[in-house]
């Protein structure tokens, strides 16, 4: 079952985020109470793992961009579908999370053990794939196929911007519409469809749809950018994540493509010879 702590979210509200999250504080705890329902929903085998991926979620971006793209009158907390969709893009989410975490060998996240460190990563890859598949089945029980197929088609897009990042650490091609390319994928994507779906389920028209999936995709891109910066000149204290690991594990991201764009020649080998080998020196 759930357990009583500070989440995330409300963590990153008292330091400085107020303003952002007070008006979504009410539909964010029904989110929270409606996963917490989902948990009697999967197999009883799979409960334990799945409780301790909902326990140690993390900001609750996603779906603060349905709340927000939704929002009707009173409050989006008090249109169901708004909370069932905020469920189903978080649980994608957190099954990118926690498949992310297998690939880059991560012991911390949100300040917890990952469920790879936890439950061992062949456990953990089950658990992922367990998660969107029940988002999936979620994203079925709206009125109309386009939540299951935009979610559907989000979710391949996204494990295909994985796929692509993977491959890019066998090649390391300093490309920096490659890494444009990769993050719109694996991080955006799940953004825009998050802001559109949001304004779609709510009522609104074609053009605000639109611009609220532009906004998304915008945000989306920025916040993959602010996390590539914090893998290098964060504090897992402060972060409450494993970092120090992209380069470590081959990934060149924008702070080292920019860089090795500036570097001489030679010192621009060297840095992609370290990468390559997994050297601390990186």
């Amino acid at each position: 079952m759930l357990v009583e702590k500070q989440s995330e979210a409300k963590r990153v509200a008292t330091n400085g985020f107020q303003e952002i999250y007070a008006p979504v504080s009410k539909y964010l705890e029904a989110l929270d109470a409606f996963l917490h329902e989902q948990l009697s929903e999967l197999e009883p085998e799979i409960r334990e793992q799945a409780a301790y991926v909902f326990n140690h979620s993390g900001k609750r971006l996603r779906p603060m961009l349905v709340a927000y793209s939704g929002w009707v009158n009173h409050g989006p907390e008090h249109n169901p579908a708004l909370v069932s969709l905020g469920a189903v893009v978080e649980l994608v989410h957190l099954a990118t999370l926690v498949h992310d975490d297998i690939l880059d060998d991560a012991d911390i996240r949100h300040r917890q053990e990952t469920a790879a460190r936890k439950f061992g990563p062949a456990t953990a890859v089950l658990v992922g794939d367990a998660l969107f598949a029940h988002a999936l089945s979620l994203a079925a029980h709206f009125p109309t196929t386009e939540v299951c197929r935009v979610v559907a088609r989000a979710t391949s897009r996204v494990c295909a911007g994985e796929i692509a990042q993977t491959l890019e650490k066998q090649s390391f091609v300093a490309d920096l519409n490659r890494y444009f390319r990769i993050i719109s994928l694996k991080t955006a994507e799940l953004f825009r469809v998050s802001s559109q779906l949001g304004a779609r389920t709510a009522g609104y028209g074609e053009d605000f749809v639109a611009d609220a999936a532009r906004f998304g995709h915008h945000l989306g891109m920025a916040y993959q950018i602010y996390d590539d910066l914090t893998d290098l000149v964060g504090t897992e204290a402060a972060i409450g994540k494993t970092l120090g690991t992209d380069l470590a594990s081959g990934k060149l991201t924008l702070p080292a493509l920019l860089l090795l764009r500036e570097l001489p020649a030679h010192e621009s080998e060297t840095l992609l010879r370290c990468a390559r080998s997994g050297s601390d020196e990186a």
